[in-house]
């Protein structure tokens, strides 16, 4: 028999609509009610699915705001001692870290790894010249020697885009300051073979200072002598710095800077192997005092990897040791009871890495950046998530995941402190060369990013508006609402990611910032 459309099964009516109801009174509405989603802990650890997940298959779901995005602190940890103001650290590869882009990034409030593709001594100078920086300083000036021609100087000049030179016996830094050659010591030259012994103003008619001035008495003094560049010189006269008007103009206070609280020098890390002529390379490092090493490897949890942080540990403590990369607690684990400070997540999810594909190996990066930060935050260990970021929104995920920072590269790569130089593509887009230091040869090209004290605060302010959108002040805050499933994901489908991106449009042009 049945009853208003509802079928009756042994006098019990079986109705099609949900066993839960929804409440007409809104008093009567409690936290579960008014709860959407799903914690992290539901989507990666659900008996019901057996597939990994990247971060474009989340999204996060929107918290209730109630502070401004100015009020949003980025300070997280790199290591266990080496605090950041920017969740950011620039990969160690020979096309995305040398030392422009490792002073660029402290500056930031990030930090930049130098590549481990150089030989031990070129390493180690890297390190040092990071070491060395003092902003408004420029302690690598390009030096001209005095028998070169006026010529040559406007090849020099056309090339770099600058007209003022240093003039030392040899041509370089270190040497016995000569004289400057300036635009206008040359305007009113005819004779293109003139040497710049020649027309250069010479050391005795300069204003020069004692190595060792600070920033504002430099910049007072060339205020009083109205001069456009400042030698700094030791005691017997060589070179080992410049202060340039445009450039203390151009100077802005860093106040994210990352700095060693003592001494005040930029802190900067570098990569390493695990070969036996590596701990040559460790030593060389600790001698230019580099504050962390990252010991470079794909699949990390190796007997040799094992060695090298106990070696570290035990004969330079005071250098922090960043150990990976893992995607699994058990590697985690195993590295962390080796001695490691930090590890770094990520296998064959890079956008040149060919390592899953060729060895069959890895993990979608969502799903190992959560089950390694997981076991990490046991230890008290921070992981960095190294790979797969495109955007600030990986970003916002990746911390979101648990991860207390992110390792970049192609983000990174491109910006004006990347190591190579540009060329243009058939279209006109000015590109750099980007390669994988281990990815069998893949060699690729990102477009032009600019400087990257204009792009790093851009992609600052995307993860503040993230963070600020979820609802979380500070990346502690974060972490903490993942852990205690404040914080909601959902999964996407493909047409809920298209749909979450640009769409619809005949063309479009994407600016990342104006």
């Amino acid at each position: 028999m049945a009853t208003n459309g509802v079928a009756s099964t042994n006098g019990k009516d079986r109705s099609r609509s949900p066993k839960k109801e929804l409440k007409t009174d809104p008093s009567k509405l409690t936290e579960e009610d008014l709860q959407d989603g799903f914690s992290v802990q539901q989507i990666f650890t659900s008996t019901t699915t057996k597939s990994g997940y990247t971060y474009d298959d989340l999204i996060c779901l929107p918290g209730h705001i109630n502070f401004g995005v100015h009020d949003v602190s980025l300070t997280t940890r790199f290591t266990r001692k080496i605090s950041l103001k920017t969740p950011i650290v620039s990969s160690p590869m020979d096309t995305v870290t040398e030392s422009d882009m490792a002073i660029a990034m402290a500056l930031e409030g990030g930090i930049g790894v130098i590549h481990t593709n150089l030989s031990i001594e070129a390493q180690a100078e890297q390190v040092a010249r990071v070491k060395k920086f003092k902003a408004g300083f420029i302690i690598d000036p390009v030096c001209v020697p005095p028998t070169m021609t006026l010529q040559e100087l406007e090849e020099l000049k056309s090339k770099l885009g600058f007209t003022g030179f240093p003039v030392t016996a040899g041509g370089k830094m270190g040497q016995p300051l000569l004289g400057l050659v300036t635009k206008r010591d040359t305007d009113f030259v005819t004779n293109r073979n003139t040497r710049l012994s020649e027309i250069m103003t010479p050391v005795k008619n300069l204003v020069t200072v004692k190595e060792g001035i600070d920033l504002l008495k430099a910049n007072n003094i060339l205020q009083t002598s109205k001069k456009g560049k400042l030698p700094i010189v030791t005691e017997s006269g060589l070179l080992v710095a410049l202060v340039a008007r445009t450039d203390i103009k151009k100077n802005v206070e860093f106040p994210n800077a990352t700095k060693d609280p003592l001494n005040k020098e930029l802190l900067v890390a570098a990569a390493i192997g695990t070969r036996p002529a590596d701990r040559e390379r460790v030593r060389a490092l600790a001698a230019a005092y580099v504050d962390a090493v990252i010991i470079d490897s794909s699949q990390g949890d190796s007997v040799f990897q094992h060695e090298m942080i106990k070696w570290i540990k035990k004969e330079f403590p005071q250098i922090e040791v960043v150990a990976g990369n893992v995607v699994t607690k058990q590697q985690a684990k195993n590295l962390i009871e080796c001695g490691a400070d930090a590890l770094r997540v990520g296998m064959g999810i890079g956008s040149i890495c060919t390592t899953q594909e060729v060895c069959a190996c890895g993990r979608a990066q969502a799903s190992a950046v959560y089950n390694v930060a997981k076991l990490a935050s046991v230890y008290g260990v921070p992981i960095l998530a190294d790979g797969g970021i495109s955007s600030p929104g990986h970003i916002v995920k990746a911390l979101c995941l648990g991860a207390e920072a992110v390792m970049c590269g192609s983000l990174l790569a491109g910006t004006e402190e990347s190591p190579g130089e540009y060329f243009y593509a058939d279209s006109g887009t000015r590109l750099k060369a980007y390669s994988g230091i281990a990815s069998s040869g893949v060699r690729g090209a990102v477009q032009d990013k600019g400087s990257l004290h204009k792009y790093m605060p851009y992609l600052n302010q995307g993860v503040r508006h993230g963070m600020q959108d979820i609802g979380a002040k500070s990346v502690p805050d974060l972490i903490d609402k993942m852990v205690s499933e404040q914080l909601r994901f959902e999964l996407r489908s493909s047409a809920a990611q298209r749909e979450g991106g640009v769409h619809g449009l005949h063309s479009f042009e994407r600016k990342l910032f104006a």
